[in-house]
């Protein structure tokens, strides 16, 4: 019976984790002005919180502070998402050794995702094909496999995995 659950989960965790990688795939076939609307939403969300600091700023100084936000909005959705691919790709391996094959196979493949994902950024109008992106995206994939292993070791005695 353990068998059949433990393959059910793997299968399910595996479509979320193609579910991840589509998102990845959606987002990055926004061009730059449908990219900055789509994050445009949190920093609005954000800016509203600090309204009335931020009216007391230079137009100038307002202009840096958007663009800090805006900057910090990215780099955590690019860190979130591959967190959210790293979770579910190493739930779809299973339970296994922290240092292992497996868990490097987890990383390689983030990796290599966040690779391709930043040559087809490449071809997109406006937007950049960044290695930084890739570093940022993979320590992402990796965060999210470490908090897989806080997830397996809890449901180890649920048959989850």
């Amino acid at each position: 019976m353990r068998n059949k659950s433990f393959t059910k989960s793997r299968v399910i965790f595996a479509m979320l984790t193609v579910a991840v990688m589509v998102c990845i795939f959606l987002f990055s076939c926004e061009n730059a002005e449908k990219s900055s609307d789509t994050s445009g939403f949190f920093v609005n969300i954000i800016t509203n919180m600090f309204s009335k600091k931020l009216s007391k700023l230079s137009y100038a100084e307002q202009s840096v502070f958007l663009d800090n936000i805006s900057h910090i909005v990215r780099k955590t959705a690019h860190f979130t998402i591959y967190a959210a691919l790293g979770f579910f790709s190493s739930l779809t391996i299973g339970q296994r050794h922290i240092i292992g094959s497996g868990s490097f196979g987890v990383i390689g493949f983030c990796f290599l995702y966040a690779c391709s994902d930043e040559l087809h950024q490449y071809f997109i109008p406006e937007r950049a094909c960044m290695f930084s992106d890739v570093v940022l995206d993979t320590c992402g994939g990796l965060a999210g496999m470490l908090i897989s292993f806080i997830f397996l070791r809890n449901s180890k005695n649920h048959n989850v995995t």
